[in-house]
């Protein structure tokens, strides 16, 4: 606290004026360290709905047609098995569909075709070498903090790993008895393969 003192001219009633003091109070900062509080989080009430995980989607080939191209896609796949997050491959030669689903958001992007590609919470990541330099300086892990956790070792029961399976509606036929036409008509319900996505594993 510090004392300062008033002006003591002027006269009342005849009277010297005594001198006036004013108290000024200071106030002082103490630092340690420059410690931070910690940041304060509103808790989650029982009934919000949380964050859902980032997705993490690799499209790939299973076809050894281009060697080049296989075995960029195993090596792609073995670094994200390795940082242990949950994996929705998909496999354009399995299904036309996937690779039209690629291509659109390739050309989006103005980059041409090419495997595999690697999206993380719907970025894009980017082909092999992308994933492999991300790998080797640690910034790919950051990338899938949010991701949903997977054990290496995981096989689905349904599918034995390959993400698809045979349509249960036509039996991976592709043909359907309708009986309001009275004839045999094209699944609706399944690729060019007879196949539907594993519903176990794919989303």
């Amino acid at each position: 606290m510090e004392v300062g003192c008033g002006v003591a001219g002027g006269t009342e009633g005849g009277k010297k004026q005594q001198p006036r003091q004013f108290v000024r109070s200071l106030t002082y900062h103490h630092h340690q360290g420059h410690r931070l509080m910690p940041k304060w989080r509103r808790p989650q009430l029982a009934d919000e709905p949380r964050a859902r995980p980032q997705a993490v989607v690799l499209y790939t080939t299973s076809l050894r047609g281009v060697r080049r191209t296989f075995a960029d896609c195993s090596a792609a796949r073995a670094i994200l098995r390795g940082s242990r997050v949950a994996v929705d491959e998909r496999d354009v030669s399995m299904d036309a569909a996937l690779r039209r689903e690629l291509q659109g958001l390739l050309d989006a992007r103005g980059r041409a075709f090419s495997l595999p590609q690697l999206f993380i919470g719907g970025r894009l990541v980017g082909g092999a070498d992308e994933v492999r330099q991300l790998h080797e300086s640690g910034q790919l892990r950051r990338l899938l903090e949010g991701a949903a956790g997977q054990d290496p070792a995981f096989v689905c029961d349904a599918c034995g790993g390959v993400r698809f399976a045979p349509c249960p509606a036509c039996a991976g036929s592709r043909k359907v008895f309708d009986e309001e036409e009275d004839r045999v008509i094209r699944c609706g319900d399944c690729n060019e393969n007879g196949l539907v996505r594993c519903p176990n594993c794919s989303s």
